[in-house]
């Protein structure tokens, strides 16, 4: 099923939380709506499912309007942030529900319940309640229930958001096998940035309930249309710099412009990926701390003139040696985007 958003609004006590949000999600794509919370994905995906009416706009299902429909005969299936499981209800009986509620006969929906558990790796389970699950099982058993009724779309509300770290990261990788398999379109919102990345074919920024962007994951990375979509995405300096001669001059760093941009001032954003260090005496900054993060090492320093700045590189990267706190070093920056600075903080 294609998903067309065109113009969508809507407003809580006359404030817009979502203010005029158009994109497009194609047949069989797994997409992100991405931002901070707060920021209207949420009411978006619940107006895409018929859970809210919005104040202006349109939603599309395959070129058809549904904002007329009623959200049980819309086919989308909805995975909420905290399980919305029945804890009296076994994992069986949990995923059965929807199938029940629609009348489905007994033979035939206990055959669907036995497929799904097989495909969520639950099938030793169906017996169990919620409360001997699992944050990540319980999960699970969520999604098998919103795939139940075979819907042309699946919505996820921060999906991983009530379980740790490592149990998160297995999920992601999870969903994203599984929705290779069942292939059914699928939206999810979350506020994680490395979420969004790791498993979505395309990721749709929205800020302030307004669209700022919608690419797939390289394409926000490489070419951030705003300047909130460059600070977003990834751990990134950002540097006030003064236009001279068609560069970027902060402190004792000139940066190449990627394009022209009106005013004598602009934000450059480097990404800390982007930024080379190495020991040189004079050199142009100081190194002030040096932290291991696992493989990788971050190096943070304080260019002439008072500016911080910092980079990451691989733990064993040839750049470190003799990088210490307290040691000189030159500064390179080998790619960076540039916007007007309108005297704000993002």
């Amino acid at each position: 099923m294609r998903i067309s958003v065109r113009g969508l609004v809507k407003r809580f006590g006359g404030v817009p939380v979502v203010d005029g949000v158009s994109f497009e999600v194609e047949s069989g794509k797994l997409v992100a709506l991405l931002g901070p919370s707060g920021g209207g994905k949420s009411t978006i995906l619940r107006i895409i499912s018929g859970l809210e009416k919005a104040d202006g706009g349109l939603v599309l299902f395959d070129g058809q309007p549904v904002d007329h429909l009623p959200a049980r005969v819309r086919e989308v299936g909805f995975v909420f942030q905290h399980y919305a499981l029945f804890r009296h209800m076994t994992v069986a009986q949990n995923v059965g529900f929807g199938l029940k509620v629609r009348g489905v006969k007994s033979a035939q929906r206990e055959g669907r319940v036995r497929e799904l558990l097989g495909l969520v790796g639950l099938s030793e389970l169906a017996d169990r309640r919620p409360d001997q699950l699992s944050g990540g099982q319980r999960q699970r058993v969520a999604l098998a229930r919103a795939l139940a009724p075979q819907p042309q779309l699946l919505l996820l509300d921060e999906p991983f958001a009530a379980v740790d770290a490592r149990v998160r990261e297995d999920l992601r990788q999870w969903l994203r096998r599984l929705h290779d398999q069942v292939q059914v379109t699928s939206l999810f919102v979350t506020h994680d940035q490395t979420e969004a990345f790791a498993i979505a074919d395309q990721v749709v920024v929205i800020h302030r309930g307004r669209l700022e962007q919608a690419g797939t994951p390289l394409e926000l990375l490489d070419r951030p249309a705003t300047e909130f979509v460059a600070r977003f995405i990834g751990e990134v300096n950002v540097l006030l710099a003064d236009v001279r001669d068609g560069r970027a001059v902060a402190g004792p760093l000139s940066i190449s412009l990627d394009r022209a941009l009106p005013g004598p001032r602009v934000r450059v954003v480097v990404r800390s990926y982007d930024l080379k260090f190495w020991r040189e005496d004079p050199g142009m900054a100081t190194v002030a701390r040096v932290a291991a993060l696992g493989d990788r090492v971050r190096v943070d320093a304080v260019l002439d003139g008072g500016m911080p700045i910092f980079a990451q590189f691989p733990r064993r990267s040839s750049l470190l040696h003799g990088v210490a706190p307290g040691a000189r070093i030159h500064v390179e920056v080998t790619s960076a985007q540039a916007f007007p600075d309108e005297g704000e903080e993002h």
